[in-house]
C-alpha cells in the first residue's frame, strides 16, 4: 500500500516511475515503514442501553455513489504528557464514505455528548438538499443514544444507523481512519496538549487535501470530490 501511494505521489509530481523501482530504491536506502503497534486499551464509549438503539442501515456497505450519502463517526482518544502520566484528548470526526473526507470534527479533553454533537450541528448547516436521505453511522456509544443527538439527526432528515453491540467491523471505515491517523501522528510522544492538538489538526488538513489514496485513483479526498462531483 505504501509503495503504491509513493508511486502515485511521484507521478503526480511528473516523475514517471513504476512501483518496483520505488520499492528497490527504498530497499537500497534502508527505508522501511514502521507500523503503529501500541497495544493500549482503546477508548470505549458504550455504557449499556441508556436510550434508543438505531438499526444498522449501513450494513458494512462502505462504498457511496455520491457525497453526503453515507457518513460515519466515532470517538477515539490520543495521549500526551509525561511517560508516567498519560493525559488524553478525544477526537470526534465525521467521515464521508464517498471520498473518505473528514467533513467536520471536534477535539476535546472529555468524551462528552457535546464533543460528538458539535460537528453534526455545524455540518447540517452545509449539507446540500438532495433527494437521498443521508445516513450517519456510529457505534452504540452513550453519546449517540441521547435524545438530543437523535433529535438533531431527525430534525435535519438524517437517518441514524448504529453498529451491532461489540461489533467494531460494522464501523470498519472509521476504525481504519483512526488507525492510519495514529500511525502517522503518534510517532512521537507529545508533552503538552497544545502540541498534540496542533499535530492532529495539521494532519487532518494534510489527510483531506494532500494525502493520496489508491482507491481514489491517486487523489486526495478533496481532490477526488472536486474532480468527480459539482460539490466544491
Amino acid at each position: 500500500m505504501v509503495i503504491g501511494r509513493l508511486t502515485f505521489a511521484l507521478k503526480n509530481e511528473g516523475i514517471d516511475v513504476n512501483h518496483k523501482r520505488v520499492q528497490r530504491i527504498m530497499q537500497l536506502n534502508h527505508l522501511q515503514v514502521t507500523a503503529y503497534g501500541k497495544k493500549k486499551r482503546r477508548y470505549n464509549s458504550y455504557r449499556g442501553q441508556i436510550g434508543k438503539i438505531a438499526n444498522n442501515h449501513l450494513k458494512r456497505r462502505f462504498d457511496a455513489q455520491k457525497p453526503y450519502q453515507k457518513l460515519v463517526t466515532d470517538v477515539s482518544e490520543f495521549r500526551y504528557g509525561k511517560a508516567d502520566i498519560n493525559h488524553r484528548v478525544y477526537l470526534s470526526p465525521i467521515l464521508d464514505l464517498y471520498s473518505r473526507e473528514v467533513l467536520d470534527y471536534e477535539i476535546s479533553s472529555h468524551p462528552t455528548v457535546k464533543l460528538t454533537l458539535n460537528p453534526v450541528q455545524r455540518l447540517v448547516k452545509r449539507l446540500p438538499q438532495t433527494q437521498t436521505q443521508p445516513i450517519l453511522h456510529s457505534d452504540q456509544g452513550f453519546q449517540y443514544q441521547t435524545p438530543i443527538w437523535q433529535k438533531t439527526l431527525k430534525d435535519n432528515s438524517i437517518s441514524q444507523s448504529m453498529s451491532r453491540k461489540g461489533n467494531c467491523l460494522d464501523n470498519a471505515a472509521m476504525e481504519s481512519f483512526f488507525h492510519i491517523m495514529k500511525a502517522e501522528v503518534m510517532t512521537t510522544h507529545y508533552q503538552t496538549k497544545p502540541e498534540l492538538v496542533d499535530a492532529m489538526k495539521k494532519w487532518i488538513h494534510y489527510y483531506n487535501n494532500d494525502r493520496i489514496k489508491l482507491k481514489l485513483g491517486g487523489k486526495s479526498p478533496v481532490q477526488y470530490r472536486k474532480l468527480t462531483t459539482h460539490f466544491n
